[in-house]
């Protein structure tokens, strides 16, 4: 057979495969490029950016688990000037590689001025809009457990970006296609599922939290049931393309995420323990799309089947 298709149309945006690398995890891409050539990903997430420079939470603010890290980062970033002036020209010089810019506000008026200034500036092809991270005090996780509040933040980021918009979504819900729809309905061009789960970790010999911050977000293998679940049941309910994303170390989670609803993936924690994991994400997709006989990658989304036992 011909070379598969990898190619996907992500919410407008052209990806040249399905794979890109989630917020929070890949930096602004600069360390990573030391190692491989970014144009090997179907697009780049960089971590999240604020409207003011953020130090983050005091460490320590990583914990590892069993099957993953918590991490308590507290979206430390340059904020939105650095990064358009010192951060995102690096990430200009590669032409084919989509730029998303994941977003983060304490306020709704905090994301909609973030918005509308990445959405002056050359070289970003959408935003992801952050309204679910577990470990900042304001704004994140009350955003995104909240159907109202999610709108609210996505309908004021969209009326200010002409860029596509996708919704980060919180896994501490008791029902994410809630949360999903209101998004869906306040004009979100794309959701991304999952973010971290919120834990915790005791130092069982000073009786202390681990994390200075108490709790964090957890993420790598453990996740990935969860999120695979969530990405399935969001896929049946919404008509918008989803980003899978938890746990996804190998090829073969990805297409997990794939064959349950999700349009193209992200990996993230991967990233730390093995730095080559996206583009041999890429190559085992390839792989996998050869061995099947499959010519085109988007026969996979939502290609799941059921039995009757099912």
């Amino acid at each position: 057979m011909n070379e598969p298709n990898l190619a996907v149309d992500f919410a407008g945006i052209k990806l040249k495969n399905p794979v890109l690398t989630a917020s929070g995890t890949f930096g602004f891409g600069r360390e990573y490029s030391r190692l491989w050539d970014l144009n090997l990903l179907g697009g780049i997430i960089v971590k999240a950016v604020t409207l003011e420079p953020r130090l983050g939470n005091p460490p320590p603010r990583i914990a590892e688990t069993p099957a993953g890290i918590l991490n308590s980062i507290g979206l430390q970033n340059p904020g939105v000037v650095s990064f358009i002036r010192d951060y995102l020209p690096f990430l200009r010089q590669y032409e084919d590689l989509p730029v998303i810019v994941n977003i983060a506000g304490n306020t709704i008026e905090d994301y909609a001025r973030v918005a509308e200034k990445l959405s002056n500036a050359e070289g970003i092809s959408a935003l992801e809009v952050n309204i679910s991270c577990p470990n900042v005090k304001q704004g994140g996780l009350a955003f995104g457990t909240d159907p109202e509040s999610a709108y609210q933040v996505i309908e004021a980021v969209k009326a200010n970006t002409d860029l596509p918009v996708i919704a980060k979504l919180s896994p501490n819900v008791t029902d994410i296609t809630e949360i999903a729809l209101s998004v869906e309905e306040a004009g979100a061009d794309g959701i991304s599922l999952i973010n971290t789960l919120l834990g915790m970790a005791i130092d069982i010999n000073s009786w202390q939290p681990i994390l200075s911050n108490v709790v964090g977000g957890l993420s790598g293998p453990a996740v990935k049931p969860i999120a695979v679940r969530m990405v399935w049941q969001t896929a049946q309910k919404v008509s918008i393309p989803i980003l899978g994303m938890g746990g996804i170390a190998t090829a073969e989670d990805g297409i997990e995420f794939m064959l349950a609803g999700a349009k193209a993936i992200a990996v993230g924690t991967a990233n730390f323990f093995n730095p080559y994991a996206a583009p041999e994400i890429v190559a085992g997709l390839k792989r996998y799309l050869k061995e099947k006989n499959i010519e085109d990658v988007n026969q996979l989304c939502g290609a799941l089947r059921f039995t009757k036992n099912n």
